[in-house]
């Protein structure tokens, strides 16, 4: 049994839909307020109103990078996070080239994942970033390499999934990344996260942070 305050300590609350409206990023921003939550995940074009709401919590800023497919160059990745981390991001989800990533082009990879490191380091501020794999479109060998490509290019987290592509984040696949990457690196599990329990086998798997958009929902079944 985790407790409520660090459960919610763990949780990216998580709203991408394209459709998402400022009154939505508002509620989304007072909900990771009012119940503790690590970061509210949101599209770049909400960072700063979020970076508004949230300036006076504890709550951090979190913008994706290359979302959903991962398949724009390092230089648009580069500059999509150095606009992020301006409007007031303090985490980076960025997606990988898959493409790239399963013809072998590995120096592309550490370019895109460096160069959005570099921009954190520049900015003299803390920026975490997490980069997503796509777990479910990935062999085994190439989740080895990826998440050895990502520990080596400087990079804070490994995230499963999207949540778009396929599957998300399954207790195999995070037991799976936490042995290559090792103890102390960060690993997030994300995609189909709906439930506490759901949260739960994840951590204990390894996770060291929950991506869900039903933060409220795994809470609450804590409390009941």
């Amino acid at each position: 049994m985790i407790s409520r305050k660090k459960m919610a300590s763990l949780i990216d609350q998580t709203l991408l839909k394209p459709d998402a409206t400022k009154d939505d990023i508002m509620r989304l921003c007072q909900e990771a307020k009012n119940f503790g939550f690590h970061s509210v995940c949101i599209n770049p074009g909400y960072v700063s109103l979020a970076a508004r709401i949230l300036k006076d919590s504890q709550v951090k800023v979190c913008s994706v990078v290359g979302f959903p497919l991962g398949a724009n160059t390092p230089e648009v990745k580069t500059f999509e996070a150095e606009k992020a981390i301006r409007d007031g991001t303090d985490e980076i989800d960025m997606v990988i080239n898959l493409g790239a990533l399963k013809s072998g082009d590995y120096e592309l990879i550490k370019r895109e994942i460096g160069d959005v490191v570099e921009m954190g380091v520049r900015s003299q501020r803390e920026i975490t970033i997490k980069v997503i794999i796509e777990t479910g479109l990935l062999s085994d060998a190439e989740k080895v390499i990826a998440c050895k490509v990502v520990k080596e290019s400087g990079a804070n987290f490994v995230k499963t999934s999207t949540g778009l592509n396929t599957r998300g984040a399954t207790v195999q696949d995070v037991k799976f990344i936490r042995k290559i990457v090792g103890p102390e690196f960060g690993v997030k599990a994300s995609g189909g996260i709906r439930t506490y329990r759901d949260a739960l086998k994840l951590i204990e798997a390894g996770a060291s942070r929950i991506g869900t958009s039903s933060g409220s929902s795994i809470i609450r079944g804590i409390e009941s």
